[in-house]
């Protein structure tokens, strides 16, 4: 099981990720050099949205296409709880 996240920053930035172990990998984020060089200089990072997939294709597929998001896009979704269809507008 695959899951995609994102993580609100201190400075209240969006950084979106995948993992197989998520409360490991805020843990990595808020505390060790396995974070990612994003978020270890905004720590603490706060989870505020995460899906889960079957499979890394789908979870980096779907990572790929929120990247390519508006921040206002991305945190509409966040809001919701639900992400939406890249050609819908909030």
């Amino acid at each position: 099981m695959y899951y995609l996240y994102i993580l609100k920053c201190k400075d209240k930035t969006l950084y979106t990720g995948i993992t197989v172990d998520i409360e490991r990998r805020i843990k990595e984020h808020n505390s060790s050099n396995l974070g990612a060089k994003y978020t270890r200089a905004r720590r603490p990072v706060k989870l505020v949205y995460s899906r889960r997939f079957k499979n890394r294709s789908n979870a980096s597929k779907e990572e790929a296409r929120i990247k390519k998001l508006s921040r206002k896009e991305k945190l509409g979704f966040i809001k919701k709880g639900r992400l939406l269809s890249s050609n819908r507008r909030p």
